[in-house]
């Protein structure tokens, strides 16, 4: 009986940890595929190649994951000690990378959360450069968010005034009116442009984003524990 008790919370917990693992293996695939996704694309032109560093250490962390479960799942149902050991090196050593990424996180996000604003006013200060046509899909991804959420520039509209691309300094992306004309810049008075800034919303989803990293991270070492 207490075997086959063993057996079932072993089982138990270790597919919460799988589950996690796959959560993480699928937050890494999204960052490192999906280049329409907001921080992918306002990091894509970064020397560091943050989003990429951040995807691969995530995909390793999920595979290892998901590998070291499927040892303990075998180990436990075949009854192989051999197995049960390899788990067991496996989870102390996962213990302590994920303490480390936990800590990682904590400190480097006020880092991370600088370069997010200051990528955004760049995308600003860049939007519809002729020279720069590569970055496009960037302007594209700021207007759909100016235009949804009904907002202009990161903190007001006045912060457009930096673009030295527009014909005349009267000029405001389109998606900052209720204008549907498709292009980068109209003429309309300032006084009809959204005069609230997007940093509120583009904050909210960093954080989020953030949270939900840290939670998968945190539930991850309680079920270890």
């Amino acid at each position: 009986d207490k075997t086959l008790l063993q057996k079932y919370y072993l089982n138990v917990f270790n597919g919460i940890f799988l589950a996690l693992g796959l959560m993480l293996l699928t937050f890494g695939l999204w960052l490192l595929f999906e280049r329409n996704n907001l921080f992918s694309v306002l990091f894509s032109s970064s020397k560091n190649e943050l989003v990429t560093y951040i995807s691969l250490i995530l995909l390793g962390i999920g595979s290892v994951i998901t590998f070291m479960s499927a040892i303990g799942f075998l180990g436990s149902v075949v009854e192989i000690k051999c197995l049960l050991v390899i788990y067991m090196i496996f989870q102390i050593l996962m213990f302590v990378i994920l303490m480390a990424i936990l800590v990682l996180i904590i400190m480097k996000k006020e880092e991370v959360y600088n370069q997010w604003n200051r990528r955004i006013d760049e995308v600003i200060s860049e939007y519809e450069n002729e020279s720069l046509a590569e970055r496009e899909p960037v302007w594209s991804i700021l207007n759909a968010v100016q235009h949804n959420m009904k907002c202009c520039g990161r903190y007001n509209a006045t912060q457009w005034e930096r673009n030295i691309n527009k014909k005349n300094s009267t000029q405001i992306p389109c998606s900052c009116t209720k204008s549907s004309l498709k292009k980068w810049f109209c003429d309309v008075p300032r006084n009809s442009t959204y005069s609230m800034g997007c940093e509120e919303y583009l904050n909210a989803w960093f954080e989020n984003n953030v949270l939900i990293l840290t939670a998968i991270t945190i539930s991850l070492l309680i079920t270890q524990v």
